[in-house]
């Protein structure tokens, strides 16, 4: 069984829209920064069928398409050459399915060693991998391999080179694998299909991991509770999500999954036998658990990333301190926040400030973290299907003790670090040591703070005409000072552009496109919602080949829009009206609704919409 999903690039939840976009040929997407700056996002309209059915209907699709090209040349609202076709049930737009997997046994943290224990079977595991990797790569001519310390019959099982574990799933599940692996690869690197290629997991954690964190944000937005208020199809999505994450090594070769894992763990200090590892705070830390729970399962993992993500947060999210009403102090959590930063201090040496009470520094890390305990919580769930507790269910107090319950942390999570501190003093000097840690703390480069704020809209103003008076004293940036004819504001970002016109065309991929097209790519990753000054019209962009124009935010006295200024009566802001516009953003529907848009209206498919 298949589920229908729509896999996009995303900058909804970016706090970097100036990083330039990457070279798909070479770029490395196994660490995400802390700005989020591109994401890929899974969506899903919830509808599930036969894997063969669903083949046989896009087999049907592709040749309707190819027949109707001979016939005569009408495009259609999907691109059935980047393999988007409408869902059969639905009719929503799509470009991939997601294979349903059951539920894989997994070890319970019962059984799990102590960390100390953990730390060294881990090592011993690492060591064996890497002597592997090498036996596997053809040494250059001349060389004579030095014998390997750890033979192979010490490496444990499962890391041997000639271990070769059995593929539990059959070959038409492994092709629908293969299917939605290559398709995240493609939509998120913006390459041709290439199952053979390394990156194809690390893709699909990725954006395992990008779906959680804005579904999260999106629950927070809304004041819903985190579990129980998700739609069936958000919910069916994330665990089909999470379960196809743990099964990537079946399509893509467990020595590239090992490989990968190798590097997750250099970047949390355990192995130093990997050069060039990113800081601590070039890592978004729920991409790095996400990432490396789905490459080896373990508890630890969740231990050790989250001690990671305290220290990451104490390093860049405490403020001067404000003279804000303490609760009583010096509780167990105050002390142990003090410790550990008096710790950080010492090793990070003038890059932190002074620190304030303890119960300042306690509040940081327990805002700080929340998100990434919240992201976990709903990560876990559906990847293992452990039950929520009912108070998670619904909003209130206690949610704190709850959540570290369900993920089996403690309530104090400093603890974490305290009750290992031999174990992870070595970590902690790791992570302090590297040279882009000092770098940052000093003022070179942005640094992110934690909690991430949600991103909105730009807030427009009330009376309409103010922002006609915005538009009328906007020029053309490359004509010299003459007046524009089609002022168009960015509703993401704010830039006012000079839509529909020739004069700021720009080539985009070998092809001329207009300046909102252009702006949709460096913005939006692709997707874009305009407000047309003086049409009073919204305009929503997808790509180079799909817009709908949208009903603005802005209503007269009588309650009605008035599409192009016909009736020239004053208008002011429907804040509930534009709510639904962000709402629509912030839960990457805007193609979705494109898409609807031009089913039910065959003239908006006929629009150049890439000369806009």
């Amino acid at each position: 069984m298949v589920l229908a999903a729509f896999i996009q690039r995303s900058t909804v939840m970016s706090k970097n829209r100036r990083r330039p976009p990457h070279n798909p040929e070479n770029y490395d997407p196994l660490f995400m920064h802390p700005d989020l700056s591109f994401g890929t996002h899974t969506g899903s309209c919830g509808h599930i069928m036969h894997s063969h059915c669903w083949q046989r209907y896009f087999e049907a699709v592709q040749a309707k398409e190819q027949r109707r090209q001979q016939r005569l040349r009408v495009h259609t609202s999907y691109d059935v050459e980047n393999g988007e076709f409408l869902c059969p049930l639905c009719e929503c737009l799509s470009n991939t399915v997601i294979p349903l997997l059951p539920l894989s046994k997994g070890t319970s943290s019962c059984e799990q060693p102590g960390l100390a224990q953990w730390l060294k079977t881990i090592g011993q595991q690492v060591k064996a991998l890497h002597s592997a990797h090498r036996k596997l790569k053809p040494s250059s001519a001349g060389a004579v391999d030095e014998p390997d310390p750890l033979d192979d019959h010490a490496a444990p099982e499962g890391f041997r080179p000639d271990h070769a574990p059995k593929n539990p799933y059959s070959p038409t599940i492994k092709e629908m694998l293969t299917t939605f692996g290559t398709a995240t690869y493609k939509v998120g690197l913006k390459l041709h299909p290439n199952e053979q290629d390394p990156r194809v997991p690390i893709m699909c954690w990725g954006s395992c991991a990008y779906t959680i964190q804005s579904i999260e944000r999106l629950l927070v937005d809304e004041e819903k509770p985190l579990f129980g208020s998700l739609p069936c199809r958000q919910d069916d999505c994330l665990r089909s999500l999470a379960r196809f994450g743990s099964a990537c090594w079946t399509a893509s070769g467990l020595p590239s999954v090992q490989g990968h894992f190798i590097r997750l763990l250099a970047a949390l200090g355990v192995d130093p036998q990997v050069e060039s590892s990113p800081s601590i705070l070039d890592v978004d830390m729920f991409h790095l658990l996400v990432s490396v729970v789905l490459s080896y399962s373990s508890m630890h993992l969740l231990h050790l990333v989250t001690v990671a993500h305290i220290v990451q947060i104490l390093l860049t999210s405490v403020p001067a301190e404000t003279t804000m009403e303490q609760e009583s102090g010096g509780g167990e959590e105050e002390e142990g926040a003090c410790r550990l930063y008096d710790l950080l201090r010492t090793h990070v040496g003038s890059g932190l400030r002074e620190a304030g009470s303890g119960w300042h520094l306690w509040r940081c890390v327990k805002t700080g973290i929340l998100p990434y305990l919240r992201g976990a919580a709903l990560f876990f769930h559906h990847l293992n299907g452990v039950p929520t507790p009912p108070e998670l269910q619904a909003l209130g107090p206690g949610q704190w003790e709850q959540l570290c319950g369900y993920l089996c942390l403690p309530s104090n999570l400093l603890q974490l670090f305290h009750s290992y501190r031999d174990l992870l003093d070595p970590l902690l000097q790791q992570w302090c040591s590297h040279s882009s840690v000092r770098e940052r703390l000093q003022g070179s480069g942005s640094l992110v703070s934690f909690p991430r704020e949600s991103n909105r809209l730009i807030d427009l103003p009330d009376d309409y005409s103010s922002l006609i008076n915005q538009a009328s004293s906007f020029t053309c940036p490359k004509s010299g000072g003459d007046k524009s004819r089609a002022p168009t504001l960015c509703l993401v970002c704010g830039t006012m552009l000079c839509s529909q016109s020739y004069c700021c065309q720009t080539e985009l991929e070998g092809e001329d496109v207009g300046a909102c097209t252009a702006h949709t790519f460096t913005c939006g990753a692709g997707v874009g919602i305009f407000l047309r000054v003086r049409e009073s019209q919204v305009l929503f962009l997808a790509g180079k080949t799909k817009g709908c124009f949208y009903a603005p935010p802005y209503l007269d006295d009588y309650g009605e829009t008035d599409q192009g200024l016909r009736r020239g009566n004053p208008l002011h802001l429907c804040r509930e009206r534009y709510r639904k516009i962000q709402k629509l953003w912030r839960q990457h529907s805007i193609t979705e609704e494109i898409g609807h848009a031009q089913e039910a209206n065959q003239t908006l498919v006929g629009i150049d919409w890439q000369h806009l």
